[in-house]
């Protein structure tokens, strides 16, 4: 296997309405990619965010609102480099680890996904804190083996993985891309990362958004079985 370079990075992410925040994030990313990786956004604003990200040298490609999700899954299915890494355009991860996460899949793993629970996440909002604690404890009860922070925006994929699962949810969609390389025994890494306050208002609202990731994290847990009992007949 070919060890990969930042140039075989693409750094994908949806937005909406993120003009204050974008910018400084893919400073952020040209910063830690020495201006290597490609970057895809996939956006339904309506505040001047796709013209910030275009201004940056990002690819952006504009759809209808459809949420979190949906807009995700096209960017990692757009990208085009052989590593896929996730973020949000909200300024709360750590763009500098990317060479970090980088390394990590050149050792091996096939997801590096980023705990931002590892270290307190003292600066994420306490609801949503605590709403993470419970989603990463429902899954590992579902998984039958533990698993941190489901939910996180900032992970990295080998390429192939990316495009062989079927990924179906939307607002859970953070966990499905977790839960599901779990499941199927690929080699994932949860490395812990600082998390820093978001730019700009959230979009989601944490009762309703939180009812919805959870039911994504039961259907995938049960989608997932049920593959794997039909693998067996």
């Amino acid at each position: 296997m070919s060890e990969y370079g930042l140039s075989d990075v693409s750094v994908v992410m949806g937005s909406y309405n993120e003009a204050e925040a974008i910018g400084p994030v893919l400073d952020d990313i040209e910063a830690a990619t020495d201006g290597k990786a490609d970057v895809v956004v996939v956006d339904s604003s309506t505040d001047g965010t796709a013209d910030i990200a275009r201004g940056h040298g990002a690819t952006v490609i504009e759809q209808e609102p459809q949420g979190y999700g949906i807009a995700v899954r096209e960017a990692l299915l757009s990208a085009t480099n052989a590593v896929r890494i996730t973020t949000d355009c909200d300024g709360t991860y750590p763009m500098e680890r990317i060479p970090d996460f980088l390394d990590l899949l050149n050792d091996g793993y096939d997801v590096v996904s980023g705990d931002r629970l590892y270290h307190g996440a003292d600066t994420m909002p306490t609801m949503n804190r605590y709403g993470n604690h419970a989603f990463a404890a429902l899954a590992s009860a579902l998984l039958g083996e533990r698993v941190h922070d489901v939910t996180t925006g900032m992970r990295a994929y080998r390429a192939d993985l990316v495009e062989e699962i079927t990924w179906t949810e939307n607002t859970g969609l953070s966990a499905e891309l977790l839960l599901r390389p779990v499941m199927r025994d690929y080699d994932v890494r949860e490395e812990p990362i600082a998390y820093d306050e978001r730019l700009g208002e959230t979009k989601l609202d944490p009762f309703t958004g939180g009812a919805e990731i959870a039911k994504s994290i039961v259907k995938v847990c049960l989608d997932e079985r049920r593959r794997y009992r039909s693998l067996l007949r």
